[in-house]
């Protein structure tokens, strides 16, 4: 495989589909190749726990980490306060301190599954823009960086135009976020000579802020680097789907049902999942990107399994692949199912299908579960359920007093009496 760059950290990104833009790939190429840098990505702290959308990010940590140097966690818990605008239609919600200080721990805690925090002499650190941004001067802060920004660059960032050509209202607080962002990396220059800050393509405006007043407050020369949009091959957003966010907390949204999301993955977008979302060596990425037809299934399996081993360990991930065996290849009752128990004497009487279908939150209302079954999506132990007025009982029970209702082929649960 052909070498573009001198770091072993660029040539990895560009391999695995990592890279979009770059502040200027010589110098950046120079500098990670003749000694360990510190690189950061920031973090809000909006929940408890980061979903697929952050994984990009992640990984790059990951890999760079990999390579030797030193990655940096930045969280923002100065900046949650304030809220990004950048892809957001409305204003973040206020969030307590105390709040804010849980999410924190919830966040380190998931991407510790990733980086190592504890140890070497290039272990992750997690920083808290906090420190310097709590007590930070306001007219002082204004004074000091305020000539260095223009409203009128500003007001051509992305995250600034798409608020504005959607007439959707654009806060002073949140126009001030992006000065705040090009402030940490400032202060992380001076405080840990970080030279680059990563991120998403939407964040490319915001980063390239700091690296212009990283130039001009402290004659440093820093560096930006960002992943492209990801979309699926359909088009959709990354980590978006009709149940919601897929959450990287096993507390959020299970290991099964993060396996289920990879092994759903469209056959176009396996290839390039591979390469992003696991650390298999590329060659063996090659001769998976060779399958066609069918043999693709093979590959989302281990794209599945592979994606959830690093998240959520490898005990994990061989549950989760063994409860997709059984439901999906042999037509049973995995043990990793989302479980709901019901009354057995319930059963006597009847439970409406269309209850079940909510109950086990397959469908949102009972107008929604009464569509499903009238479209054939609705089964109970995997027989399609024909009437809306169809009810589960007893008699559907197997031998460990348990029933599987299903809503298409993806989503399963057991009824447990």
């Amino acid at each position: 495989m052909t070498h573009k760059y001198k770091s072993d950290f660029l040539n990895i990104l560009e391999q695995r589909g990592f890279i979009h833009q770059c502040s200027d790939f010589e110098e950046l190429d120079n500098k990670l190749s003749s000694s360990k840098q510190g690189a950061y990505i920031g973090f809000d702290a909006t929940a408890n726990s980061l979903h697929v959308g952050s994984l990009v990010q992640i990984m790059m940590l990951y890999w760079f980490q990999q390579c030797g140097h030193q990655p940096y966690t930045l969280m923002g818990g100065g900046t949650t306060k304030v809220g990004d605008p950048s892809g957001k239609d409305e204003s973040r919600k206020m969030l307590t301190e105390d709040i804010i200080n849980e999410n924190i721990e919830g966040i380190k805690g998931i991407i510790g599954k990733f980086l190592n925090y504890d140890s070497g002499d290039n272990k992750a650190i997690m920083v808290n823009n906090a420190e310097w941004l709590e007590d930070l001067n306001y007219i002082e802060f204004l004074r000091d960086c305020g000539p260095h920004f223009t409203i009128n660059r500003m007001l051509t960032f992305e995250s600034v135009k798409l608020r504005l050509d959607r007439e959707q209202p654009l806060t002073f607080l949140e126009f001030n976020y992006m000065l705040l962002q090009a402030y940490d990396f400032l202060e992380l220059y001076k405080r840990h000579e970080i030279i680059l800050q990563m991120g998403g393509s939407d964040q490319w405006g915001n980063i390239i802020n700091g690296v212009e007043l990283g130039r001009r407050k402290a004659s440093a020369q820093l560096y930006a680097l960002t992943t492209p949009l990801l979309t699926t091959a359909s088009g959709a957003k990354m980590g978006k789907t009709a149940d919601g966010a897929v959450w990287l907390d096993e507390k959020n949204l299970s290991p099964y049902d993060y396996y289920q999301f990879w092994r759903n993955t469209e056959d176009a977008d396996v290839a390039r999942f591979l390469k992003l979302f696991t650390t298999m060596p590329m060659e063996e990425i090659t001769k998976l990107e060779k399958l066609q037809g069918a043999e693709v299934n093979e590959a989302k399996k281990i794209l599945a399994f592979e994606a959830t081993k690093i998240c959520h360990g490898e005990k994990a991930a061989s549950e989760a692949q063994a409860t997709a065996q059984t439901v999906f290849e042999q037509g049973g009752l995995g043990g990793d199912l989302p479980v709901i128990e019901i009354e057995k004497g319930a059963l006597e009487g009847g439970l409406n299908v269309i209850d079940m279908l909510v109950e086990a939150g397959f469908c949102a209302s009972k107008g929604e579960a009464k569509r499903l079954i009238k479209g054939g999506g609705a089964r109970i132990n995997d027989v399609s359920v024909g009437d809306i007025d169809a009810k589960i009982t007893s008699s559907d029970l197997n031998d460990q007093d348990q029933i599987k209702i299903s809503s298409g082929k993806k989503k399963h649960a057991i009824l447990k009496a």
